[in-house]
């Protein structure tokens, strides 16, 4: 039986932040590669294509051509479908300088600024260390590309990087324009919302978002973009000095904690092992 990213009878649902169409295609199990272009215009951009049919067929449903690729860090689930799509096409491809990526040919780093006249694009190149060590996300038009980074309601996993790593570049993307929206590489939100739950069963904004988000996965519809300002409100890995993330986090760790470096290490690990319900914090 075909898989939903072999065959997606919908259009994506697109999304409009500033000058932009932001269009998700699924791809493999849960990832989301990114179709990036003006709202007029036959030229577009592709982010995180971990498998080249989908996008394809997603750009030729959209009479759209590709103009680059850009890439968040080096695993094939967000770089497998690279070589396929720029066969026939000689778009440039960035992606982090440190993740030493094959198909790049425009490797970029902290403060790069990338430019794509044909697809109206100019972007900022975020490093953003911890789940690999040269990741990296792409910030302007209103809207962040986290890749593995930072997800609705979670973070990656760590990797290659430290506790202290992540938790800066979460840091760095929390500091963000509250209104700027955030598109990830996978549909984790609901798993991720579930654990936050349990963390903080009383933050109401959290349960109004879980109630929403599963709502739309019911629905086949992506629970992305989120905002900077929702994670804030939502995320425990952006709420690591809030009380009852801490409360919750120390009765699992079985002591008290000295700072939002150790519980934020502590709530990945706990992240890492979590079945619903967890008996530390239930």
């Amino acid at each position: 039986m075909p898989t939903r990213s072999q065959v997606d009878p919908q259009p994506p649902r697109c999304h409009h932040p500033v000058m932009l169409n932001v269009c998700p295609v699924r791809v493999l199990d849960d990832n989301y590669a990114w179709i990036l272009g003006p709202r007029r215009g036959s030229l577009a951009v592709v982010v995180d294509p971990g498998q080249a049919a989908p996008v394809a067929d997603a750009l030729a449903r959209r009479t759209q051509r590709l103009a680059a690729v850009l890439l968040t860090h080096h695993h094939p689930d967000h770089v497998g479908g690279v070589l396929e799509l720029v066969a026939e096409t000689a778009v440039p491809v960035y992606g982090p300088r440190r993740d030493e990526i094959p198909t790049v040919d425009r490797p970029v780093g902290d403060g790069d600024r990338i430019e794509v006249p044909e697809a109206d694009l100019a972007l900022e190149v975020l490093h953003v260390p911890g789940h690999t060590a040269g990741h990296v996300a792409y910030f302007g038009h209103g809207l962040v590309l986290t890749g593995d980074t930072l997800f609705g309601g979670g973070c990656g996993r760590l990797f290659e990087g430290t506790a202290r790593e992540l938790l800066g570049s979460l840091r760095r993307l929390a500091a963000l324009p509250p209104s700027t929206e955030v598109y990830c590489g996978h549909e984790y939100t609901v798993a991720n919302l579930r654990f936050a739950a349990e963390i903080e069963p009383a933050n109401l904004a959290l349960a109004t978002r879980l109630a929403d988000a599963t709502r739309r996965v019911e629905a086949s519809e992506p629970t992305l973009p989120s905002t900077v300002a929702e994670e804030r409100a939502t995320n425990p890995f952006l709420r690591c000095t809030e009380p009852e993330v801490v409360a919750a986090v120390e009765r699992y760790a079985g002591r008290p904690l000295e700072n939002e470096i150790e519980v934020f290490a502590a709530l990945r690990r706990l992240k890492d092992g979590w079945r619903l319900p967890h008996p530390a914090i239930v």
